[in-house]
């Protein structure tokens, strides 16, 4: 198979068929054999409903239920584990990413041979104070931290080869470290391409700022295993010499 689109979702029955559609279109157009895989991480809507729908009409379709709501990274991290394509691609459901992105996203990993292409949104449609200023100040951090030089290390839209996907774990909040998990995993080739944003059509956005300050715990929790996964006497020695 070449393509799965993973794509979490909470409350957006709405934008459910109309990106199903958009997806179908883009895989026909460039003739990919792909998938969907839709995760209903707790939806209290009709949003289950809608995917069944979908996917009587579309063999291609998957679904996975979670009966509460679990987060992103959990969704992630199941739809990874079962997915089928030799490259993965994660968008958000709400059509602020657009699926006309595809077949650049598959041609970085497959022809220009990246283990991770992360989008950047460079033109935004997010309110500035609750959305924009934290996410630059996070994308700046994160990248000074981990050495990882990307400018939207949060865009749910990004393509992994297939090894990526089927080597890593994501929990908490570390969705949002997936290029720095990748690296510390040893896939080194992790890339950038700008995407187009789009204004949201339907429903509210699903952000907060406590998912800021546990993603700023996760960083630390991975940073930490990061380096002293590499020189694990750098940690003993500390405590060895803390308790002497």
């Amino acid at each position: 198979m070449d393509i799965s689109v993973v794509i979490p979702l909470l409350n957006e029955e709405e934008s459910l068929p109309e990106l199903s559609e958009w997806i179908e279109r883009v895989m026909r157009d460039n003739n990919f054999s792909y998938e969907i895989i839709f995760i209903d991480d707790g939806s209290t809507d009709r949003s289950w409903e809608v995917i069944q729908q979908l996917r009587a009409k579309n063999e291609n379709i998957k679904g996975i239920k979670f009966q509460r709501n679990y987060g992103k990274s959990a969704a992630l991290n199941e739809a990874f584990r079962v997915s089928q394509g030799n490259v993965v691609i994660t968008m958000d459901a709400d059509l602020q990413d657009s699926p006309d992105e595809i077949p650049g996203l598959y041609k970085m990993i497959v022809e220009d041979k990246y283990d991770l292409v992360s989008g950047w949104k460079k033109v935004r449609y997010d309110n500035t104070l609750t959305k924009n200023i934290p996410s630059k100040f996070f994308n700046a951090v994160t990248s000074q931290v981990s050495k990882i030089k990307l400018h939207d290390f949060n865009c749910g839209l990004k393509s992994y080869n297939r090894k990526v996907v089927k080597s890593i774990e994501v929990y908490g909040e570390m969705h949002r470290y997936i290029p720095v998990i990748a690296k510390w995993s040893g896939f080194k080739k992790i890339g950038e391409k700008v995407v187009e944003h789009r204004k949201r059509k339907y429903g509210v956005t699903k952000f907060g700022w406590d998912r800021f300050i546990n993603g700023f715990l996760d960083l630390m929790s991975i940073t930490f295993v990061g380096k002293f996964s590499k020189k694990p006497m750098h940690f003993f020695g500390l405590w060895g010499m803390l308790f002497s």
